[in-house]
């Protein structure tokens, strides 16, 4: 039987917001549907293209920026690289009749509100997150493939069975929470030693600390950028950016000219309770807010939960002097292996089980890793992750507007703060004396999912969504 096998570059990924699973997932579906009409030979003869949103895509694709998604995807343009400041025009003349270069070769006509269809009623069974890509070609026949985006920018092809993704021989083999512990016991590692291992059957070490690193970076500029710009969000909801005001507001008149003497700037205003809660919630905030904007984020392990892993590494990195290149991959690479025990056990998809896939696993990866980086046991920081998310269990997913503002937002200093105090908790507890393992959640997590009403599953159908008009300005 295959196996999932995750690396630590498959729970981060570099992308545009604001959703992984909306956003980054269909735009690399759209990239692997021209990649297969270019293995067939299709590219240089289709005419015109359709794509068809069904389920959750449908219903919160334009908050999401679902259609922006397909049509860069369709375009040739990669996530990683592309400009985030050309995304409105490119756009902006597709939608105004300058057609769509498809895999960026091939020029053909696109019509926004004929080619791209939003199937508000229609779901189909594997996932509530499902495209359909239809090429019509020049002789009169078609091509089209379905895609499923299963969260934090997984891609599932409909007919594929796992069997297409390249096998490897890790020395770690990890299913369940069990699995890791009984590696970390068995062998004296650290979670993030068995990962660094583990990356191994991929590729280099150094590889490996170089790819942790430029995600880092792209964590990293986003915070500071986040905290440096005002404004209001787009979408309509008219939602003020908060992270710039409280930055100034907290930072007074203390000069900085980079990301480093920031932190130095930071550092001198002291350690107290209040100062440190504030701006654990000024990083999270400030990372989401970029992510509404269609920043550049890094998925950790989605976009809508993007501000959590980065607020609490920065809030490592200021206050617990952890800036050093081996302590941020030790936080990077631990915190990957708790995402990678939730994908696998439960999902990460709010599409699938609501906020508690997406902050609830986030706040559980940080939790883990801050424990792990302040000296905690294996057991302690699995531990930590256990309690992070048996305090998120039941989430639901109910963005205002269909948008990932209001609660996403805020959500994030929610989950970053969980996450620390879930950390110390651990720290200071005998972790053998525990009632609930981190198997055991992640369990529990999974039939909470199954469970919860689908209108509280990023469909805006319920909760917030349908209780807030969205004519009434931010509380």
């Amino acid at each position: 039987m295959l196996r999932e096998q995750i690396s630590v570059f498959d729970i981060f990924k570099i992308g545009i917001g604001p959703s992984s699973s909306h956003t980054l997932g269909p735009w690399r579906a759209a990239q692997q549907f021209t990649a297969s009409l270019c293995a067939l030979h299709l590219l240089e003869s289709v005419s015109q293209v359709k794509i068809l949103l069904y389920g959750s895509l449908a219903k919160t694709g334009h908050g999401h920026g679902t259609d922006i998604a397909v049509m860069l995807g369709l375009s040739g343009a990669d996530p990683v690289t592309f400009d985030v400041n050309a995304v409105e025009p490119t756009v902006a003349a597709m939608k105004n009749g300058n057609g769509l270069l498809l895999g960026g070769e091939r020029k053909i006509s696109f019509n926004y509100t004929e080619d791209l269809l939003f199937l508000y009623s229609e779901s189909l069974p594997f996932h509530p997150n499902a495209v359909t890509f239809q090429a019509f070609l020049d002789n009169g026949k078609a091509f089209s493939e379905t895609y499923y985006s299963i969260g934090g920018g997984f891609v599932v092809k409909e007919g594929d069975t796992g069997a297409e993704k390249e096998q490897v021989d890790l020395p770690f083999p990890i299913e369940k929470a069990g699995d890791l512990l009984h590696w970390c016991l068995t062998t004296g590692l650290k979670v993030s030693e068995v990962v660094m291992e583990n990356e191994l059957a991929w590729r280099s070490e150094a590889e490996t600390r170089t790819g942790i690193l430029r995600h880092f970076e792209v964590m990293k500029d986003c915070t500071y950028r986040g905290c440096h710009t005002g404004g209001f969000l787009p979408g309509g909801l008219n939602v003020g950016r908060r992270a710039a005001a409280l930055n100034k507001r907290l930072i007074g008149k203390k000069e900085y000219h980079d990301y480093k003497s920031w932190i130095e700037a930071i550092r001198a205003g002291g350690n107290g309770f209040n100062y440190t809660l504030d701006w654990v919630s000024c990083f999270a905030l400030a990372v989401n807010e970029e992510n509404a904007s269609f920043g550049r984020v890094v998925t950790a392990p989605t976009n809508g939960a993007a501000g959590v892993i980065p607020a609490v590494l920065q809030y490592y990195i200021t206050f617990c002097d952890g800036y050093s290149e081996a302590q941020i991959i030790q936080f990077i690479a631990c915190a990957s292996e708790i995402g990678s025990i939730f994908k696998k056990g439960a999902t990460i998809s709010a599409a699938m089980g609501g906020c508690q896939a997406e902050i609830g696993v986030s706040s559980a990866m940080a939790a883990a890793a801050l424990t792990e980086c302040m000296g905690g046991s294996q057991r302690q920081v699995m531990m930590a992750a256990e309690i992070a998310m048996e305090h998120h269990l039941g989430l639901t997913c109910d963005p205002i507007g269909g948008l990932v503002q209001i609660p996403c937002i805020e959500r994030n200093t929610m989950g970053a703060i969980k996450a620390i105090t879930a950390s110390q908790l651990a720290l200071q507890s005998n972790p053998d004396k525990a009632k609930v393992s981190l198997g055991a959640v992640v369990n529990t997590m999974w039939e909470t999912a199954l469970d919860m009403n689908s209108k509280y599953k990023e469909t805006s159908d319920g909760g917030l969504a349908t209780n807030i008009p969205i004519s009434l300005p931010e509380c």
